[in-house]
């Protein structure tokens, strides 16, 4: 997912065991508090955050980032809800059969509405998905959606959308087929991807739909009351939702700073509730109450565009990817958790084997090593592609303040390291977004956070035709590998595709590995149960509350 941030086998365990514990634990506040403490719960329930950026898209077919995915895990739901181990419970689902050979899972939907009064029913299901599928709406995360049976073909042009195995039996029944087992289908069920629409109210705002709070309705916790674009939102607590009950807050306001200064200020001066830290505010808030840190299955990197015919050639994307002091560039550029990268798939990520796909695959990049000969690599790649010397060339990021750091932090080493020059391009995240999709760029900086805990969702991005492939690579081999492993039921056997792609792609270098992304914060001490996640969405606030606000 892109954060984006541009951002479960066994979403599940395997996560849960080497990161969510960890990461809940000190983020968490017991319900219990109250008793303990004797505060009252704050009668306002009214919580102030930051978002990064303009929310790119809240049209569910479309979105594709982690801003976009957070609000709408607090405005919208699945058939499925992870709790805090990572294991779906029932939400719009309130049970669920899957047949013995794991390939159809049988939903029944609970009463439940929508903003507006009208019914969720599984027919709303049944659109939604078949809406992302269509190659008309142009959805870059239908291919997640196309695990159904039938799915890939509607999406390619090959079938019907009658030929989709998704189909509602009745009001409260979902009935959905898939070409192949996926050990974690009901965890994914809770992803925003696979979230209801409502067929009317998409009918009725045509090309509007979800540009504005009442050109949409919600079935989650929350609604949007408000959306001043390019400064704030507003979310309401949805009184039509099925569990409002336990629904605390009244009101969320978000507020857009891309400044992280500007951010802590507003934290400091109590005009919100929780900010992010990066570099020199780490060491100054470190070991105090409010600090907590978040493990996140994040991966940051640069896509080098195959249009650009330097960046055709190998060994000069292997040059500029050696020059990288990846570990300076994570403290550098945030000095907060982060790491340099060894490879593509982040730690925590399991490898099927009941250890970790990056310790089991190791350093893939070895840059100490490749460093001393990064200059004579890039010469002797200039030279093959027909370039006498670099070409003019822009690197794209986004114009936050840990964008541009990152951006100035390339521009030297490349400079100083390959006697190359390269011109920075900052732009608001919609727009890098945009231009990245468009592949209207030569080098971008970017992020992918994990969607699901498997290092699939980190692999299959890169095969031929993949709508997130932005650089436009393509190599045969590769692709191989990642359809061998899609199609593998013997847990080892696919893995090991796996592990082998991660070397081809490394090898290869369409896309050059910065960092494996952490994330520190403050959290004000009134502000409880606020659960963050180590993969999808952010946080949910579902379960949020105020207590004891000075």
């Amino acid at each position: 997912m892109k954060n984006k941030k541009w951002v479960q086998i066994g979403l599940a365990a395997a996560m849960v065991s080497s990161l969510a514990l960890a990461g809940c634990g000190d983020q968490t506040e017991d319900s219990g508090k109250e008793a303990q403490t004797g505060d009252k719960p704050d009668a306002t329930q009214e919580l102030n955050l930051l978002i990064g950026d303009e929310i790119p898209s809240m049209n569910i077919s479309k979105a594709t980032d982690g801003v976009s995915f957070t609000v709408l895990a607090n405005v919208g739901e699945g058939l499925t809800r992870l709790d805090q181990n990572g294991k779906a419970t029932p939400a719009m689902a309130e049970k669920w059969d899957v047949s013995a050979d794991g390939l159809t899972y049988t939903f029944t939907l609970r009463d439940s509405k929508w903003s507006n009064g009208d019914p969720v029913t599984a027919h709303d299901f049944e659109y939604s998905w078949k809406r992302s599928l269509d190659p008309k709406t142009a959805g870059d995360y239908a291919f997640m959606v196309a695990w159904i049976k039938g799915g890939n073909d509607f999406l390619t042009g090959k079938g019907t959308a009658d030929q989709v195995g998704v189909k509602a039996k009745d009001d409260k029944t979902l009935v959905v087929t898939l070409e192949k087992p996926v050990p974690f289908f009901v965890e994914q069920m809770s992803f925003p991807t696979f979230y209801p629409q409502n067929k009317k109210i998409v009918d009725q705002a045509g090309d509007k739909y979800a540009s504005d709070p009442d050109k949409m309705v919600y079935n989650g916790p929350f609604k949007m009351t408000q959306w001043v674009h390019e400064q704030s939102v507003t979310l309401e607590k949805n009184e039509n939702y099925w569990d409002k009950d336990k629904v605390k807050l009244n009101k969320i306001n978000f507020q857009v700073v891309k400044d992280t200064t500007a951010g802590l200020n507003l934290y400091e001066s109590g005009q919100i509730d929780r900010v992010g830290l990066v570099r020199e505010h780490i060491d100054t808030y470190k070991g105090k109450p409010e600090f907590a840190t978040q493990p996140e299955l994040t991966s940051g990197y640069v896509l080098f565009n195959q249009r650009v015919k330097a960046l055709q050639n190998k060994k000069v994307r292997q040059a500029l990817s050696w020059a990288i002091d990846a570990e300076a560039y994570a403290d550098v550029v945030y000095h907060n958790g982060t790491k340099g990268a060894t490879g593509l798939v982040p730690f925590g990520v399991p490898d099927g084997q009941g250890g970790q796909f990056r310790d089991t695959v190791g350093d893939l990049l070895k840059r100490k090593d490749n460093e001393s000969k990064a200059k004579a690599q890039l010469e002797e790649g200039l030279k093959e592609a027909g370039e006498a010397k670099f070409p003019t060339i822009k690197l794209l990021t986004s114009d936050s303040d840990v964008g541009k750091k990152g951006a100035e932090f390339l521009k030297e080493q490349w400079r100083v390291k390959l006697g190359v020059d390269v011109e920075v391009e900052s732009v608001p995240f919609k727009l890098m977004l945009q231009k990245a999709k468009a592949k209207d760029f030569d080098i971008v900086i970017t992020n992918w956070g994990a969607d699901y805990n498997d290092p699939m969702t980190f692999l299959d991005l890169w095969i031929s035709g993949s709508s997130f492939n932005y650089p436009n690579w393509k190599n045969a081999k590769y692709d191989e590998l990642i359809k061998a492993a899609q199609a593998e039921a013997d847990p080892k056997k696919r893995m090991q595709s796996l592990m082998d792609a991660e070397k081809v792609l490394m090898d290869e270098m369409p896309m050059a590995p910065l960092i494996f992304r952490g994330k520190a914060y403050l959290l004000k001490p009134h502000v409880k149960n606020f659960r963050t996640q180590v993969f999808g969405p952010e946080y949910e606030l579902k379960e949020t509350y105020i207590q004891g606000k000075q």
